[in-house]
């Protein structure tokens, strides 16, 4: 399919046109001190002239240079598309209504695409499909947008999911603020992307339009934060269940959650059940749990995993190792989310780093 670009202003038509064809449109916004995604109904609701400082243990919100109105300058914020696909809790008796309206995401980085692509073997894959998972994800239009400002916590390029999107996408856009002026170049990934494009005024992309947008990706490769160190993780975690490093990130890590609640790929939950006085109305809800939790591993007896220790270790081996045996790849995506929302500022590619050297 052609490449096309539009101005700035051509922007509100595609949400239009999107907003025509009855999706409900969800993208970035400023909020609660960061950027995170909640209903959008037009262009001036996006992040104009914001932009995100991280670090391990650390988020801040910025003003952009002045004259910078760039709209997808930010890297990622504690909010993954997660949140609406398999929502924090949901009632599953009896069945919540499926959306009254599809999804439309603006806005979504390469690395979320492959979060969602994991999410969706996790939960559509298999002989049992989960069915409210198939609900809000069928007829979901995804518009990516390339990085081209990651964060300091960002190793998207060394887990083969970014800066670039490859796949999974309606459309993916490239923003581009140059001498060329404030301008985006599109992709279209889908017959129906193509459709919705069609609904915008665009002109056939340039060769200088390209190199630009190439030159994008390009460097934000080259400013990744952090690197996952280039071993076979799964080997290596496999080989070391007693090495000491686990002792040492037990001594520091806090055992909160926060790394499985921002993962855009983590998936447990919990079931509770429960009915009024006469018995006649049960309800069963799930809710987001985590693995750090104790009740977590919980079996007749006790639990399982006792130790901080056994449940890091639990966490960081599943992640990087034995997903893989499960569903054909690491649960990992390079966003970093983990290593900026953990209020001890504990680093996962540090940690298999130190794993790897540390006899």
């Amino acid at each position: 399919m052609d490449l096309l670009v539009f101005q700035l202003s051509a922007l509100d038509q595609l949400l239009d046109a999107l907003a025509d064809r009855g999706y409900r449109l969800i993208g970035p916004v400023v909020a609660d001190g960061a950027i995170c995604y909640d209903d959008i109904a037009s262009a001036a609701d996006l992040p104009a002239e914001w932009t995100d400082e991280q670090d391990a243990g650390r988020y801040r919100l910025r003003r952009r240079p002045p004259g910078d109105d760039a709209l997808f300058g930010y890297a990622v914020g504690p909010h993954s598309w997660k949140k609406f696909l398999f929502p924090p809790s949901a009632r599953l008796l009896p069945p919540e209504d499926p959306p009254d309206r599809p999804f439309a995401f603006i806005g979504v980085r390469p690395c979320e695409l492959a979060a969602i692509a994991i999410q969706d073997r996790i939960f559509l894959g298999g002989a049992h499909p989960d069915p409210q998972y198939a609900q809000r994800r069928k007829d979901a239009f995804i518009v990516a947008v390339n990085c081209g400002e990651p964060s300091g916590s960002c190793f998207c390029a060394s887990m083969g999911t970014g800066p670039r999107a490859e796949a999974g996408f309606d459309i993916a856009l490239t923003e581009l603020n140059d001498d060329g002026g404030h301008r985006f170049l599109a992709q279209p990934g889908s017959e129906r992307g193509e459709a919705v494009l069609g609904g915008v005024s665009t002109r056939s992309a340039a060769a200088t339009d390209v190199s630009a947008a190439r030159t994008v990706t390009i460097r934000a490769r080259a400013a990744m934060g952090r690197t996952m160190p280039q071993l076979d993780l799964r080997q290596l975690l496999y080989d070391n269940t007693e090495n000491p490093r686990w002792d040492d990130v037990a001594s520091r890590c806090l055992a909160c959650g926060n790394c499985t609640m921002v993962c855009p790929t983590c998936f447990c939950f919990s079931v509770t059940d429960t009915t009024d006085l006469a018995g006649v109305s049960p309800r069963r809800h799930r809710t987001w749990d985590s693995c750090f939790t104790p009740d977590h591993s919980y079996l007749h007896g006790g639990s399982v995993r006792r130790t901080v220790r056994a449940r890091y270790r639990q966490w960081l081996t599943h992640k990087l190792a034995t997903w893989a045996d499960q569903f054909g790849t690491p649960g990992c995506v390079g966003c970093g989310r983990c290593i900026t929302w953990c209020p001890a500022a504990i680093d996962i590619t540090e940690e298999v780093a130190a794993i790897a050297t540390q006899p």
